[in-house]
């Protein structure tokens, strides 16, 4: 896979780049600021971009928001956010309109190496990747929380259950039905919230950000 990766910490991008090199990978850039990062995408039209989301000037969403641009701009290339914190305004941003070939991962993930690069791999072949504490943080300002009420309190139950990372298994054994049952409890949930079966890999997560938008802000 062809990467371009920006990062201001001269360590941590050093030791991104090797590790992306030795798994296979061809890094064929790797910057330290946003402006740098639009111009590595242009130029070498990547299949994924590794951006941090606080970089210089300001060392505050510099990072975050080339991203958004990227997916605006350059909406073959995939995305794959590093973050110590979860920026709200623009993760929800980016996950609104398309999540098709992106990851949104807290920093202490890539201390691990195998997950990390599993993660990698996942959104540069077009997949998502949402580190479940940004999915627990992400509010989507829409209307449409009030389709939740077509569900039956059992695909509510599943539902908050997905929203908390539970695979169908353990969906299962938390409600002490059959993984076929399960199943079939997601498809009515896909059905009755509108998502499309042309959207199949994203349904999932698009359910889950359609039940965090229902529930109230916290103070």
């Amino acid at each position: 896979m062809r990467i371009v990766i920006a990062e201001d910490s001269v360590l941590l991008k050093a030791g991104l780049e090797r590790l992306l090199n030795d798994a296979g990978h061809t890094v064929l850039a790797a910057v330290e600021n946003a402006e740098d990062l639009l111009k590595a995408v242009s130029e070498h039209s990547p299949d994924l971009a590794v951006v941090d989301v606080r970089m210089p000037p300001t060392y505050t969403d510099e990072g975050i928001r080339a991203a958004v641009l990227i997916r605006a701009q350059n909406p073959e290339v995939s995305v794959l956010v590093l973050s110590q914190y979860v920026e709200e305004r623009y993760a929800g941003e980016l996950i609104a309109d398309n999540s098709n070939g992106l990851g949104y991962l807290l920093k202490d993930r890539v201390a691990d190496v195998e997950e990390f690069l599993a993660a990698v791999a996942e959104v540069g072949e077009g997949g998502t990747v949402l580190d479940p504490e940004v999915v627990a943080q992400i509010v989507i300002r829409s209307r449409r929380g009030s389709d939740l009420d077509a569900l039956t309190t059992r695909e509510r139950g599943v539902l908050q259950l997905m929203a908390e990372g539970r695979s169908n298994i353990a969906i299962a054994k938390e409600l002490f039905i059959v993984e076929g049952s399960v199943e079939k409890h997601i498809s009515s949930i896909f059905q009755k919230l509108g998502l499309p079966i042309e959207d199949s890999g994203n349904r999932r997560v698009l359910a889950v950000l359609r039940y965090l938008n229902s529930r109230p802000e916290r103070n």
